[in-house]
């Protein structure tokens, strides 16, 4: 089974070939503004390095948000575009969820997940997982104080583990506040990666658990304002 994977939630663009479990052919650039420039390049790479044509895909799996609205739009219209004109199916994976599923590899028994993306000021994207990834407490946003984790809703779930493993790009804003939690760990291990969307994507298309390519739309989580229009000259 082949599956193209595609991640442009946050600043990083990314792009991976699994088959049957494996990533074999990886491209990822952590620069901002460069989405629209590369993705198409990095998926055509991809497949040309993993010695099959696009025809041979299974299906695509695209990270859905919550995120940077510019950069779902990008990887969201290039897998519906992909998908459309293969007649394949496409695979949407929460962000958050597959953040959670890079952070796996430092969990143990009893450990909690928190994957975090940035969302300007002191307001990060975040949800909980358990060492499984299984969620635990749903995506939401939430303004980050000295306070958080210990006094939030959060606390009845964290006060008892192990430990709170953060990551995520939001995560150093985090680290910055939360020093006061002894069992606080920061990890870059989840950050946005094509790579952390194969076991979940491969999941649903067992379940084929599948988005109608024509009316999918990308989890912004919050209404897209658009800034005011320049005036012309």
């Amino acid at each position: 089974m082949f599956l193209l994977l595609i991640e442009s939630s946050t600043t990083i663009c990314s792009v991976a070939l699994s088959r049957d479990g494996k990533i074999i052919s990886f491209r990822e650039i952590n620069e901002a503004n460069r989405h629209a420039e590369m993705l198409t390049v990095f998926c055509e790479e991809v497949v040309k390095e993993g010695n099959i044509s696009f025809k041979d895909l299974d299906a695509v799996a695209v990270s859905k948000g919550p995120g940077s609205y510019t950069g779902l739009r990008i990887g969201v219209s290039a897998a519906k575009g992909i998908c459309y004109g293969l007649n394949i199916p496409l695979i949407a994976v929460g962000t958050l969820e597959a953040m959670a599923f890079g952070m796996i590899s430092e969990a143990h028994d009893g450990d909690l997940l928190i994957p975090m993306i940035d969302a300007r000021r002191m307001e990060v994207y975040c949800a909980i997982y358990d060492h499984n990834g299984n969620e635990i407490m749903e995506v939401a946003p939430m303004v980050l104080d000295e306070n958080s984790f210990t006094d939030s809703q959060a606390s009845n779930l964290t006060s008892q583990v192990s430990h709170l493993i953060f990551s995520g790009d939001g995560m150093p804003k985090a680290k910055e506040l939360l020093s006061n939690i002894p069992n606080a760990i920061f990890t870059s291990s989840g950050n946005c990666s094509a790579k952390n969307l194969m076991v979940p994507a491969e999941r649903k298309f067992q379940k084929k658990d599948f988005e109608d390519v024509a009316y999918f739309e990308p989890f912004y989580l919050k209404t897209f304002h658009p800034g005011p229009k320049r005036s012309e000259v």
